[in-house]
């Protein structure tokens, strides 16, 4: 820990949160003044607002994902028919052999963005009710202390 000067100390105190908190006698206002309290009261969102990141992630999931069934599917049909005609051949096209290491790459990369998202909307879902939860109850304890 560093020890500040005396003059960092002064204007420390002198700030407008620890005026706030110093002045505070009960424990409501210590909660409401708490800095992750604004997180809590925020106005409500639109689904467009909570889901948006999720909804982006499964649809860059499924254009990955799609792009790399596309990718592999035709490496797999053009392989058959070059092989049947160039059984004799020994030289290997560089750009089959990256597509042939593309598509199960695309293919994975977009599954497993489509899990990510997936798996992101009930997270989103269970705080959501979490913060209803929290709201119901803050009502009822300032209803109580307020009598």
């Amino acid at each position: 820990m560093e020890i500040q000067p005396r003059e960092n100390q002064e204007e420390g105190e002198k700030s407008p949160e620890s005026k706030d908190l110093l002045t505070s006698r009960t424990a409501s206002t210590l909660c409401i003044s708490s800095r992750s309290e604004s997180g809590w009261s925020a106005p409500p969102l639109n689904k467009w607002d909570v889901y948006h990141k999720p909804v982006i992630v499964l649809s860059v999931g499924g254009a990955v994902f799609l792009f790399g069934v596309a990718i592999t599917s035709l490496t797999c049909l053009t392989m058959d028919k070059n092989t049947t005609m160039a059984a004799n051949t020994t030289t290997k096209n560089p750009t089959k052999e990256i597509f042939k290491l593309c598509g199960p790459a695309f293919l994975s990369l977009g599954l497993m963005l489509l899990v990510c998202g997936l798996v992101w909307i009930p997270i989103i879902r269970k705080k959501l009710r979490q913060k209803q939860k929290y709201h119901i109850l803050q009502s009822i304890k300032s209803f109580f202390l307020n009598r």
